[in-house]
């Protein structure tokens, strides 16, 4: 019954699984096509740890050139933009960390998981690799932490490309309010996760992960359940931790953001899933406000929360834009002219 609560106050009436696959998703037939990306296995063959004194950081690191940061979403890990690194190692260094409590990154004993030290943490990593400028793309709970980076250190960043996620005036939206209470109690993990990683069916059900954060009723598949789930559930401190990063949402960090992102310099693209009932497209317009240099957003009809995974053509497509580079067939990139926004004009 709690997860049945959950849906209802985060999705409202969920479109069914043939709804998904009608005409509400153009392009929708070319993305199934598409490489699925990186498989689970190469995947963990690329993986590293970064040590830091956070813990040692599980970390991508894959492809040339200068470095692009991934941060993913709730409760996802770097597993989530398999896609898009495939597309985009040829023309950025690739760095996609798994956030403290969620993924395979071994967390301190005592350590916080709030915001800020999850940003902190990010820094470390970018450190210990030598990095000092990177392009973020970012996810759900990613995008909160791209925001607090972007606010933190603006040098640091190029560029930042945001896809749903939270806002100052939307964080954390009211669909956690029910992960939030049961994390406090330890349950969340147990009587959510344990179920959809045993039944990979449920999770892409109207009850599961997949009906409220996907469009395609295939997603999440079989592979990425296994790759977001098991490291959850494969100890009783794993599971504290995956509560714990929960709980740690609970107080908006963003509060106050507004001044240093209207005055942060950084390029900013959004690209928005106009069908998530988890953030509105309210938060991409204030989004689009908040920057200084926006380049506009771009609204994905028929598409939700976790659109990114579905659709890393897209990803990849708006990142060598803001990046000032087009695709070619040698797989080399070559000078162009940023993108124009879609939807609202760039500033």
């Amino acid at each position: 019954m709690q997860r049945r609560h959950f849906i209802a106050l985060a999705v409202g009436t969920l479109a069914t699984a043939a709804t998904a696959g009608s005409g509400l998703l153009p392009g929708r037939a070319a993305a199934a096509t598409a490489k699925d990306g990186i498989d689970a296995a190469a995947w963990h063959r690329l993986r590293r740890f970064v040590p830091t004194r956070f813990g040692d950081i599980a970390c991508i690191d894959h492809g040339q050139g200068e470095a692009a940061l991934f941060l993913h979403g709730f409760p996802l890990n770097s597993f989530q933009w398999r896609g898009a690194i495939e597309r985009l190692a040829r023309y950025r260094r690739c760095i996609a960390p798994d956030f403290l409590g969620l993924g395979h990154s071994e967390v301190a004993d005592g350590q916080d998981l709030a915001p800020r030290e999850q940003v902190a943490m990010l820094v470390a990593v970018l450190d210990r690799l030598g990095i000092d400028r990177v392009d973020v793309i970012a996810n759900d709970s990613g995008g909160q932490a791209a925001q607090l980076l972007v606010a933190a250190h603006p040098q640091r960043v190029r560029s930042l490309l945001l896809s749903n996620c939270d806002s100052e005036i939307n964080s954390p939206p009211a669909a956690m309010a029910p992960v939030i209470e049961l994390a406090r109690e330890n349950r969340w993990v147990d009587e959510w996760i344990v179920p959809w990683h045993a039944d990979p069916v449920l999770a892409r059900s109207d009850a599961g992960i997949g009906a409220m954060c996907y469009a395609d009723p295939g997603h999440p598949g079989d592979e990425a359940i296994a790759a977001y789930f098991s490291p959850l559930i494969a100890s009783p401190r794993r599971k504290a931790l995956a509560n714990a990063y929960a709980v740690a949402l609970a107080r908006n960090p963003l509060t106050g953001i507004g001044p240093r992102l209207a005055s942060c310099g950084v390029p900013t693209r959004i690209v928005w899933g106009m069908a998530d009932t988890i953030f509105a497209p309210a938060d991409a317009d204030h989004l689009d406000r908040a920057f200084d240099r926006s380049r506009g957003v771009r609204r994905l009809p028929g598409y939700k929360l976790f659109w990114p995974e579905e659709r890393p053509d897209v990803i990849a497509a708006e990142a060598l834009a803001l990046w000032g580079l087009e695709a070619d067939d040698a797989g080399v990139g070559s000078l162009s002219r940023p993108a124009t926004a879609t939807g609202t004009p760039p500033r």
